[in-house]
């Protein structure tokens, strides 16, 4: 199992989760949060934004899925601009149903 964190702008945070949900993959976590990348935040005219608004995906997925997930969320968050998000994808030894108590995805 690999668990995928994927940084996107908020303005294509239902294109994404709805990409997502086309291709079966309809558990996911989405929190509102900020940051800054490389860039350091922006500056518009004489105003400058040290941390700008973006939208988080949560995911967990079995290890054969994750090039379809991260296809999806490269493609559908694409504006081609700075600040168009990040994907990290990171292994889950373990993943535990909370009611049942059972184990796996």
């Amino acid at each position: 199992m690999k668990m995928i964190r994927a940084i996107v702008r908020p303005d294509k945070n239902e294109e994404v989760a709805d990409a997502l949900a086309g291709a079966g993959i309809n558990a996911l976590t989405k929190i509102d949060v900020v940051g800054r990348g490389k860039q350091k935040g922006i500056h518009v005219g004489s105003v400058y934004y040290d941390e700008l608004p973006k939208v988080m995906f949560l995911l967990v997925t079995e290890d054969d899925q994750v090039a379809t997930v991260v296809e999806i969320v490269k493609k559908t968050a694409y504006t081609g601009n700075f600040g168009d998000g990040k994907i990290f994808v990171t292994p889950v030894e373990e993943a535990y149903t909370v009611r049942t108590g059972s184990s796996g995805l």
